[in-house]
């Protein structure tokens, strides 16, 4: 069996099934980690009382994990990082936080630890292989077994994260301009942070 003969009409719900459409058309394969992102997005939209996916910039999503699995929470509720919706905070984790940003409320949802195992339950019993058997149960799985829903509080203000529009500032050291309020002060200097020290790459020297 190959990955696109999983067939999404096993689905009970269309909605579910049209966005799970929707987010692996870039892809060309719907894969487990997309079906994750479709209803940890949901889960987090409903539990937060937001309609998604959003038109406007009312839910914001931190997500702990790059790839595929994004494909899934962006599609089920509008946030993306083009639209300054959504980060990345890379941990390495199939989960996401999101965010009222007009109330600051926040929920953390990500699977529950046993949703690989449980899946089995929910794939045909002539399932061999367990890339499958996610497929299916990842599906079906009600999302009391599926998810856990944790009430969170952001370290740094959702306001802080998002920043103002139009804000701009010159690093004294380098020239660069820094947008969105990510400048470093230094003894009454402003800096970006490359030039403070915090830089994710070296110039090799000459």
């Amino acid at each position: 069996m190959k990955q696109n003969d999983i067939k999404l009409e096993h689905l009970a719900l269309a909605p579910l099934r049209e966005l799970l459409l929707a987010s692996s058309a870039p892809h060309g394969h719907l894969c487990p980690r997309q079906i994750l992102g479709v209803r940890l997005g949901l889960a987090g939209a409903k539990a937060l009382n937001i309609e998604v996916p959003q038109q406007d910039k009312n839910l914001f999503a931190i997500v702990e994990t790059d790839g595929c699995f994004i494909s899934g929470v962006q599609t089920a509720t509008g946030c993306a990082v083009n639209r300054r919706t959504m980060r990345i905070e890379d941990l390495g984790k199939i989960a996401v936080t999101f965010v009222n940003v007009k109330t600051e409320e926040a929920i953390r949802v990500a699977p529950k630890n046993d949703v690989r195992e449980k899946a089995w339950e929910y794939a045909p019993k002539n399932e061999k292989k367990r890339y499958y058997a996610m497929l299916y149960g990842y599906q079906l799985m009600p999302e009391e077994e599926l998810l856990k829903l944790e009430p969170v509080k952001l370290l740094n203000p959702v306001g802080n994260i998002i920043s103002k529009a139009g804000v701009r500032v010159d690093c004294a050291k380098c020239g660069e301009e820094i947008i969105n309020e990510r400048e470093v002060v230094q003894d009454g200097i402003i800096l970006c942070r490359t030039c403070a020290g915090q830089s994710y790459y070296l110039v090799p020297s000459t």
